[in-house]
């Protein structure tokens, strides 16, 4: 045992577990298998708990020449997603000893200052998102381990990519609409130049084009209920006819703005007017009525960027497939009626 106020070594816990500091390693190391039998990493791992043994990171750091830290490249943090994000890395990221540092880029686009004085001595990899993807060339984050969420897998600039199934989401609003009967559309489109919105546009008019009948304007907006507004008051106040009777939106705020102009037009929704939006923020249920709108789990999204960027470093494939979305229907949402 070790001497009283001092704390555990290795050395301790071999003697408590009956085996050799090696033994030790290999088992807090995770890299028994094969070497040592499930029984005595079992008594490893019980004896280091007993004494309430932690590795020493500093030092096995110098011995790997790593300074375990990952740094996380988002957008500014104007909604709680990427901060969901966040968390479900960290998560992931304590479990292996890491640290996660987060960057949220200037304005949400275009480049951003080096945080460190070398990114490449003071990293072991980045995990960006593609809305801030411009912040990695002044970090010099694309020359380290990289892992990209929301990005083209067949264009993107990383060792791996992690998505959202976005395009499914997209096809689950548009035929939800399309059962209430609604043939005039209006796709209030977030004015951020990033694959993910690509993919809904992408999406949205193909599976439109699908159904006779239909029509779709599109208007872009800044991600924000201020900058929603003013594009969807042009959109539905005037010409061109008909008007629509469905507003899909890129984002949960882009659908309050347009909650606040439909309303300000005197059209009630979902009586008039049906709005969806996509990500399923606290936002979503604090409006009324509460937003149909398409559930991103952010957690579990930050903790497969997490689980892609440890795969890289070790030299394995990442899990591949995209993440579900699922698309919760509310209060925002009804059959269509003739539009005036």
């Amino acid at each position: 045992m070790p001497r009283a106020g001092t704390r555990p070594t290795s050395r301790d816990v071999a003697r408590a577990a009956g085996v050799s500091q090696a033994a030790v390693s290999l088992v807090l190391g995770d890299k028994w298998r094969g070497r040592v039998s499930e029984a005595t990493a079992e008594r490893v791992r019980e004896a280091a708990r007993t004494l309430g043994y932690r590795p020493n990171l500093a030092a096995r750091n110098l011995r790997l020449g790593r300074t375990r830290t990952v740094l996380l490249v988002v957008p500014a943090l104007t909604t709680e997603f990427f901060a969901g994000v966040y968390t479900g890395a960290a998560r992931v990221a304590s479990r292996y000893g890491f640290g996660v540092v987060l960057y949220p880029s200037p304005e949400g686009i275009g480049p951003a200052r080096d945080p460190f004085a070398s990114a490449q001595a003071a990293l072991d990899g980045v995990i960006a998102s593609s809305m801030a993807a411009e912040a990695l060339t002044a970090i010099r984050g694309d020359q380290l381990p990289l892992v990209m969420l929301d990005s083209d897998p067949e264009g993107s600039v990383g060792a791996a990519t992690v998505n959202l199934d976005i395009a499914d989401g997209v096809r689950q609003v548009a035929d939800h609409l399309l059962g209430l009967g609604h043939r005039h559309f209006l796709h209030l489109a977030a004015d951020v130049a990033s694959w993910t919105f690509e993919v809904r546009a992408r999406e949205l008019a193909a599976r439109l084009r699908e159904v006779p009948g239909t029509s779709l304007r599109t208007v872009r907006a800044p991600i924000s209920i201020k900058g929603a507004e003013a594009s969807a008051q042009a959109a539905l106040s005037g010409p061109p006819a008909p008007r629509p009777t469905a507003v899909i939106c890129d984002d949960d705020q882009l659908a309050a703005g347009a909650y606040k102009t439909a309303r300000r037009l005197g059209l009630r929704i979902p009586e008039e007017l049906s709005v969806t939006g996509v990500d399923d923020l606290a936002l979503a249920t604090a409006i009324d009525p509460e937003l149909t709108t398409v559930r991103l789990d952010a957690e579990l999204f930050g903790e497969r960027g997490m689980q892609a960027l440890l795969a890289v470093l070790e030299g394995r494939a990442p899990s591949a497939g995209d993440i579900p979305v699922e698309l919760v229907v509310r209060g925002s949402t009804a059959p269509a009626r003739s539009p005036r």
